[in-house]
């Protein structure tokens, strides 16, 4: 056995002591490789920054195959019926459109998300985020998912949306079902509650388009109906879909990328120095702590031509082709040091909001959010220290902490 066989045989996206700190065991298959196939799941890996970064981009490939070739022509199996609230729910996800349908849909929403809008919401973004660190601040003790960081994200996410902030409980207990599909292995307990969640997130989203169909008010959703009753651009179907996978993938991302960075700067407390000295920015120690634990660990795509070639290696049409972006965050070849936290680094062309045209949407609303809270946390608790030590949630694709206890008396 090869020492790449042995790498790859070794490797457990469950294991434990793996999901606390990947980055080590990721770190020997990156030097030992830039590719390899995973017999357990079936699928091509690449661990190195190059070969993700140009593979996000490459058209040749997509994040689905079906607008192309059957299930029956690439070999594999179709949507399971038990799911299909869940399926219904991905299938007019923007990431898992390709063009045309997915151009069409972007194209609405990013006039949402534009620099320009995202400054506008900025000033009622600082309100949410005041509001929950003086409550926290008076509590002492507090965790900062559940006590903060999930209520404001979903809450700015809300109102963006133009989702009622009295509904956020259930919007917090759909996502956290949801996302859980999106593992390598998901066990069929979790399944269950994700084709519940996604059945009943379907329904209120329904509801709450028939709402703003009666009352428009300006908001993403109510835009998005009164453009599909203008033109008769969007269906009532992709509308719930754009509005469901918005929600589930900036709540998730701002609420994983604030526990896995305020975990990071608490255990390397110069970093966290810098920020309250005022040293750094917490603008630009936020592309640090995106890169340097991602909330986001893969994404992966399906070969659709041929001719393709990746890290040196021709691929076949079908082929399933993961990126690993984890690993490809800490490559020695493009970021100097990478295992090191330096907030002052500064980067913004890391792989945190993925790349080409699935680039995450709502990147600028991300930055936005992620820099106030940090710019908070630094304001509110420039003395922080872990209550307890943290658990991590035990997946690997959507990384992040259970809960985060920190005392500020």
């Amino acid at each position: 056995m090869s020492d790449v066989e042995r790498l790859v045989d070794e490797l457990d996206f469950y294991d434990p002591a793996f999901i606390d700190d990947p980055y080590p065991t990721l770190g020997r298959l990156r030097e030992a490789t830039p590719i390899f196939h995973n017999p357990r799941t079936g699928q091509w890996m690449l661990t190195r920054f190059d070969d993700v970064y140009e593979t996000l981009r490459d058209r040749r490939l997509g994040r689905v195959y079906d607008h192309l070739y059957s299930h029956e022509e690439l070999g594999q199996p179709g949507p399971d019926p038990r799911w299909a609230s869940f399926n219904q729910h991905e299938k007019w996800s923007l990431l898992s459109l390709e063009p045309p349908d997915h151009t069409r849909i972007r194209r609405l929403v990013s006039k949402v998300f534009t620099p320009r809008s995202v400054t506008a919401l900025e000033p009622r973004i600082a309100d949410l985020s005041r509001e929950l660190a003086e409550r926290c601040r008076e509590m002492g003790t507090f965790d900062l998912l559940s006590d903060y960081a999930q209520l404001f994200s979903v809450a700015v996410v809300g109102e963006v949306l133009g989702i009622p902030r009295r509904d956020t409980h259930l919007l917090l207990d759909w996502s956290h079902a949801i996302v859980k599909m999106y593992e390598f292995t998901v066990p069929e307990e979790l399944k269950v509650r994700a084709e519940t969640a996604a059945r009943e997130f379907i329904d209120y989203t329904k509801a709450l388009i028939e709402d703003k169909r009666r009352s428009p008010d300006g908001t993403l959703v109510s835009k998005l109906v009164e453009t599909s009753d203008a033109g008769d651009r969007l269906s009532n179907d992709e509308i719930v879909s754009t509005t469901m996978v918005l929600l589930e993938a900036g709540h998730e991302a701002t609420v994983n990328t604030l526990g896995n960075g305020t975990r990071a700067l608490l255990r390397y407390r110069d970093q966290w120095r810098r920020m309250v000295s005022g040293d750094v920015d917490a603008a630009t120690a936020t592309e640090e702590l995106l890169r340097y634990d991602s909330p986001l660990q893969y994404f992966n795509r399906w070969v659709l031509e041929g001719g393709v070639e990746i890290a040196g290696r021709p691929m076949a049409v079908g082929d399933d082709v993961v990126m690993l972006f984890g690993s490809a965050q800490r490559d020695p070849r493009r970021f100097e040091s990478p295992d090191r936290l330096d907030v002052g680094r500064g980067d913004p062309t890391h792989i945190g909001f993925g790349g080409g045209i699935h680039f995450c949407v709502g990147a600028p609303l991300a930055r936005a959010e992620l820099a106030v809270a940090f710019a908070d946390l630094v304001r509110y608790f420039p003395d922080m220290e872990l209550a307890e030590e943290p658990a991590r949630h035990q997946a690997f694709a959507i990384r992040g902490l259970t809960e985060l206890r920190l005392s500020v008396n």
